[in-house]
């Protein structure tokens, strides 16, 4: 798995909030992963889940990511279930592709309802989206081919 240097890695927003340096109200946390709000919501709960070290976008994942993937898509379930969202059947999970992608660092979507988003947010998250891989495919893709394309 492909992780930046120190360096960019201190620019990263997302490695700013998990390093506490922000006041972004962080929902659930452990040591490897946390969740918060996205700032610019895509349906009515839509969280992300990062992992706190800095890791490249989801075409970096190899094979050996897939227990990393896993752990990311069960803290999306609970924040889901914590924020008591009615219909966990209306969920989309999954991962914008570079380049477009607006944070370089590996981050899930959990959005909720699925069927109540925008035209807008259909066309970033929806199913017909070129640029929105869903959890499914990612963990088939690296089962399948060990990596993510």
């Amino acid at each position: 798995m492909a992780t930046r240097d120190a360096s960019v890695a201190e620019e990263c927003p997302f490695c700013q909030i998990a390093d506490n340096q922000t006041d972004t109200e962080i929902l659930l946390s452990d040591e490897e992963l946390l969740c918060f709000r996205d700032i610019t919501p895509g349906a009515t709960h839509h969280f992300l889940v990062v992992p706190r070290r800095h890791i490249d976008y989801c075409t970096r994942l190899q094979e050996a990511d897939i227990p990393l993937v896993e752990r990311m898509v069960e803290m999306g379930w609970s924040v889901l279930k914590k924020t008591k969202v009615s219909n966990l059947d209306d969920v989309r999970m999954g991962f914008h592709v570079p380049p477009f992608s607006s944070v370089p660092h590996l981050h899930l979507h959990a959005l909720a309802p699925a069927s109540d988003m925008t035209f807008k947010s259909q066309l970033r998250y929806g199913p017909l989206s070129h640029w929105f891989i869903t959890v499914d495919k990612v963990l088939s893709q690296l089962k399948t081919r060990g990596k993510v394309r």
